[in-house]
């Protein structure tokens, strides 16, 4: 299945690439530039091309993201701390964003005669994100094959819509992912904070499955604090 993923440069996004080199015909990297905050996962994302010898596309929607106001990822608006399944983790979304950016993708895979697309979005992004959930996914495949009937068959691949971070890294780590070589920090500092949303699930996960945890954390024991207030 020659299939093209969009690739954030995140931990989840470059494991679903890797995934896909190994047991399918990977055609290239997508990754958007919508004017967040932490826009240095785009360079992770470039760097994951370079290791799997595949095309990389950065789209430029900044002009898009200026008007997705609201969100802490895209204005100036403080990132909250604390656990990602958390109800104040909602600052952080971007009104239709994955929507936006498959629409994009799937006119860039039927053009390149591409049969699948492939996004990362998994299980703990559901609570958070309603583009994010089996709903969502089986209403765009059917958006899709109307708005490209006659021209292209183009599938959207999900493998990790029901699967935990922790499930990501173990199939990443077996499939050879640089772990390293992510970027999951909404602040976008010099290094990940440890304490956003999205920091402390990444330090949770490496711990339920076990694998060692190479990032290199402002605050690696945040995460602890967090889960104790959730009632962890």
């Amino acid at each position: 299945m020659k299939t093209l993923v969009v690739c954030s440069g995140g931990l989840d996004s470059i494991s679903l690439a890797h995934k896909v080199a190994a047991e399918h015909e990977l055609a290239g990297l997508l990754s958007f530039d919508y004017g967040q905050r932490h826009s240095k996962e785009l360079d992770f994302a470039g760097l994951c091309a370079e290791r799997l010898n595949v095309p990389h596309s950065i789209i430029d929607i900044r002009e898009i993201g200026r008007g997705l106001s609201g969100s802490a990822l895209t204005d100036n608006v403080e990132v909250p701390d604390g656990h990602y399944a958390e109800d104040m983790m909602k600052v952080t979304v971007v009104p239709n964003r994955n929507a936006i950016m498959l629409a994009i993708a799937f006119g860039f895979a039927a053009a390149r005669k591409s049969e699948a697309v492939a996004t990362a979005v998994h299980g703990g992004d559901h609570f958070i994100y309603p583009d994010c959930r089996p709903a969502f996914i089986d209403a765009f495949q059917m958006m899709q094959d109307r708005a490209l009937e006659g021209y292209a068959n183009i599938r959207l691949y999900t493998p990790y819509v029901n699967l935990t971070k922790a499930d990501i890294i173990e199939d990443g780590a077996r499939h050879g992912t640089h772990f390293a070589e992510t970027w999951s920090c909404y602040k976008g500092g010099k290094r990940h904070c440890g304490r956003c949303g999205t920091c402390v699930e990444r330090r949770e996960a490496f711990h339920l499955c076990g694998h060692p945890d190479p990032t290199d954390y402002e605050d690696a024991d945040f995460w602890l604090d967090a889960l104790r207030r959730r009632g962890v």
